[in-house]
């Protein structure tokens, strides 16, 4: 999978019109801090299984998590799984935005229709 592939399937639609309660624009905040939250709490729930697994096995103490250093292919690794968490996260922000293009897109084409049907 490559990193568009990945960033994509990350910022796909549900099928249906998204719900709105609040003001659309709290809520794009809100849906976005609940996606971070939601993406931490986990994350935080994984490390610390991971964490008090290697220690309770004696295979390295939690110290040498905080200076351990990732080599290069670790690193690129590490920056796509971050661009793919952006992309979940920022992902109602993406879809607004394809939304509004395509409500433009309507918008120019049946303009487009109206003045080529005039004689």
């Amino acid at each position: 999978m490559s990193v568009n592939d990945a960033i994509a399937q990350a910022g796909a639609k549900a099928a249906g019109k998204r719900p709105y309660f609040l003001d659309e624009e709290v809520e794009t905040v809100l849906a976005i801090t609940m996606a971070t939250v939601q993406e931490l709490a986990v994350s935080r729930q994984r490390i610390d299984t991971l964490e008090r697994l290697l220690e309770d096995k004696g295979v390295l103490k939690r110290q040498e998590i905080e200076t351990f250093t990732p080599d290069p292919a670790a690193a690129i690794e590490r920056a796509l799984s971050n661009q793919e968490l952006i992309a979940r996260i920022l992902r109602i922000v993406q879809q607004r935005n394809e939304a509004a293009d395509l409500a433009s897109d309507v918008a120019s084409e049946e303009v487009g229709n109206e003045i080529g049907s005039r004689p």
